[in-house]
């Protein structure tokens, strides 16, 4: 910027700011002079205020038995009903105020601190996911519930349910079932699911308390919490098939049979290295890269000009999924970020 002033007093300002890449409004300002700091005075005490000992005699009244739960306006009425004045409600206010003695009498709502769910998958059933979507039924404000229950690690959907509303008992047997299915130990598996009715109910709460499995949920109003749900959910809706009605219940357990299947078993996905979410449920997720491997390299071999940087890799498998990863290195992860 004293380079910039400096050239302006030779070729003039508006070349020196060009040459010099410096915006003309901040050469003018510095050109400016500064005001002065005002210090700013103390406040005098009004005439007409209380003298400190009428402020204490009032003080005193005001805790006195009959009035230490009364407002100002109350205690000032009451005085007045007794032919008395000490003071104008404001005043009272104000030495209450001054004694750090005014404050919200109602019982406020006070919200908690929500922990962030820090949570990690190193492997299938580590880590289960669920949610309910709504789909749209044959008339307008109707709607079936589709219960999904998704490996966070895999990908995998594990339980799936459609019904005709949203119960908490509903939601147990199907966690029930799934958890028997994939033969699911006491203390090996983490149920992580948003705030909604079915999801805190205490049919759920008491089920996974018998099933030794630990129970997690997401913020309030937090949808990144609960990431792999939704992004299922998103993929189930955006299938060019996906309509936009069913006709009754028996279309969408039909339709979502067929989609389940070609979610778990052809379904090619990113966030798994291309890999279908029943080879990594399965284990079959190494045998799958080392063949993908040998292909890559049999066309290196054969035309290994086409490759220009490195020889082609296939994407790896999964080692971790993360539900809000913290930052730094994890011990569980090797230290990796």
């Amino acid at each position: 910027m004293i380079a910039a002033q400096e050239l302006a007093a030779v070729v003039g300002t508006a070349p020196a700011c060009r040459a010099l890449a410096v915006p003309r409004s901040s050469v003018y300002r510095r050109r400016r002079p500064r005001p002065p700091v005002l210090l700013l005075r103390p406040r005098p005490t009004p005439r007409r205020a209380l003298p400190p000992a009428e402020r204490q005699a009032v003080l005193e009244v005001l805790h006195t038995d009959r009035f230490v739960d009364k407002a100002p306006a109350e205690i000032y009425a009451t005085l007045l009903d007794e032919q008395r004045y000490v003071c104008s409600e404001r005043t009272m206010y104000r030495i209450l105020a001054a004694h750090g003695e005014v404050r919200e009498r109602r019982d406020q709502l006070r919200h908690p601190a929500y922990r962030k769910p820090e949570l990690l998958a190193t492997g299938p059933n580590q880590v289960w996911s669920w949610d309910i979507t709504k789909l749209r039924g044959p008339a307008k404000w109707t709607y079936f519930q589709l219960y999904v229950l998704l490996d966070i690690f895999s990908r995998y959907v594990v339980g799936w349910m459609v019904a005709r509303w949203e119960s908490g008992t509903l939601a147990s047997r199907l966690i029930d079932d799934s958890c028997r299915k994939q033969n699911i130990e006491r203390g090996q598996l983490t149920l992580h699911a948003d705030r909604g009715t079915s999801m805190t109910s205490k049919t759920v709460a008491l089920l996974l308390g018998d099933l030794g499995v630990t129970k997690s949920h997401s913020r309030p109003h937090v949808s990144d919490d609960n990431p792999y749900s939704e992004a299922q959910f998103k993929t189930l809706k955006y299938r060019p098939d996906f309509p936009d009605r069913f006709g009754c219940i028996q279309d969408a357990r039909t339709f979502c049979r067929t989609f389940f299947h070609w979610y778990n078993v052809e379904h090619r996905h990113s966030g798994i290295g291309l890999l279908t979410p029943e080879q990594v449920h399965l284990g079959r997720a190494p045998a799958v890269v080392a063949q993908r491997r040998e292909v890559l390299q049999a066309a290196y071999l054969a035309h290994p000009e086409r490759f220009v940087r490195r020889p082609p890799t296939p994407p790896p498998a999964p080692t971790a999924a993360w539900i809000n990863r913290p930052s730094g290195p994890h011990p569980d992860t090797g230290g990796l970020q």
